[in-house]
């Protein structure tokens, strides 16, 4: 069910592969560009993977979600390329029968998606770039 897309992001397609009768919870998180780092001001950030094996990655992390809340219906979905102030980088939809099991899915998705997904991003500020690691 993991994606990643070069366009803007849908997140209410996102929502609606999660959907399901038994859910009380439904819950997202989009991680969006910002316009500063560390003090810095950025101007846009380019997003590049190694897409195979980032899709690899991306789908062990929902099935690693689903095993620990086994009635947890997940979806991540990343963007690649160059994304500007305020459009969205990533977005996870997570649907449970209860909250509480939803948020741990989600908070666990998000931390393993910035640790091991094999994506890397560029910051583009007015003087220049730099790479950024964990991101």
């Amino acid at each position: 069910m993991a994606e990643l897309v070069r366009e803007p992001i849908d997140l209410e397609r996102a929502i609606r592969r999660v959907e399901a009768p038994a859910a009380g919870a439904l819950l997202t998180f989009s991680g969006v560009v910002r316009n500063q780092h560390r003090g810095r001001t950025v101007t846009a950030i380019e997003y590049h993977a190694y897409d195979a094996m980032a899709l690899r990655q991306l789908d062990r992390i929902e099935a690693e979600a689903r095993r620990r809340w086994p009635e947890v219906r997940i979806q991540v979905v990343h963007r690649l390329g160059r994304l500007e102030i305020g459009e969205a980088s990533v977005a996870i939809a997570v649907s449970s029968p209860h909250r509480a099991e939803g948020f741990e899915a989600l908070r666990f998705a998000i931390e393993e998606v910035k640790k091991a997904a094999p994506i890397w991003k560029k910051e583009m500020y007015p003087d220049g770039y730099e790479w950024i690691e964990g991101s």
